[in-house]
């Protein structure tokens, strides 16, 4: 949404102020197994959730940053949990809650003069909501997007959600339940020399729509895009200056 909570906090209260909406591309909710891995969580089929482990490995190459004046300046770009990883962030946050006690280590594998930050990093924390989790992201991936993968370990059972974008469904054992099944023709957005994240965006559109003529909820607030920046800042944080 911004690199910073204090110009996400600014837009939102212009907004209201105005009687304005702000809509957030996270398209990310809208992927089939995401919204079905948030029914069951909310409807308690898995009981207690013990622990919550995600793995963003994607590849940005050279021409990525050099046919760009913004990607990889750390004053535009922000990094990757702004730039490609937020998406990851805000389905965090919008399953499981708030980012609490966490503990960062940063890494930049394939050290170039193209960027200004870390390629790759490995966190641990807690959510508001009690699980422990960790994340671990990187851009330093050879060649080509290699996965986006959510783990759920929980009383009553055990879901993985894998595939370039979280859109595969490649566990899924719990008590009492029968797995699902998706469409596995999941587009990614192609942008010749790299790929780009799930193309979920005719939905976050249709979203728009509906709320302008409809009155539909909004899918994601610009609350929840300004507490999306705060939690990664809150991540960048421990980032050495």
């Amino acid at each position: 949404m911004t690199l910073s909570s204090k110009h996400a906090n600014s837009l939102v209260n212009h907004a209201k102020k105005n009687k304005k909406f702000v809509f957030c591309v996270m398209q990310n909710r809208f992927s089939p197994t995401i919204m079905w891995l948030k029914k069951i969580i909310d409807e308690k089929r898995l009981g207690k959730i013990f622990s919550v482990h995600v793995n963003c490995f994607w590849n940005r190459n050279k021409n990525y940053y050099e046919s760009s004046d913004w990607h990889g300046k750390l004053d535009l770009d922000g990094g990757p949990l702004f730039t490609q990883f937020s998406h990851f962030i805000d389905i965090l946050y919008w399953l499981f809650g708030d980012f609490l006690n966490i503990n960062t280590e940063f890494i930049n594998f394939r050290k170039s003069k193209f960027i200004d930050f870390e390629d790759s990093g490995l966190l641990r924390f807690n959510f508001s909501s009690g699980p422990k989790a960790t994340l671990n992201y990187s851009t330093s991936i050879w060649e080509k997007n290699f996965e986006s993968s959510i783990i759920v370990n929980a009383e009553k059972g055990t879901v993985k959600i894998g595939g370039q974008y979280m859109d595969k469904l490649q566990y899924c054992h719990v008590e009492n339940y029968e797995t699902p099944t998706f469409n596995q023709g999941l587009s990614c957005n192609d942008y010749g020399t790299y790929k780009g994240s799930a193309a979920n965006h005719a939905k976050v559109i249709e979203n728009v729509i509906n709320v302008i003529l409809h009155n539909a909820e909004i899918a994601t607030s610009g609350y929840e895009g300004a507490k999306i920046v705060e939690i990664i800042e809150k991540i960048y944080s421990f980032r050495k200056k």
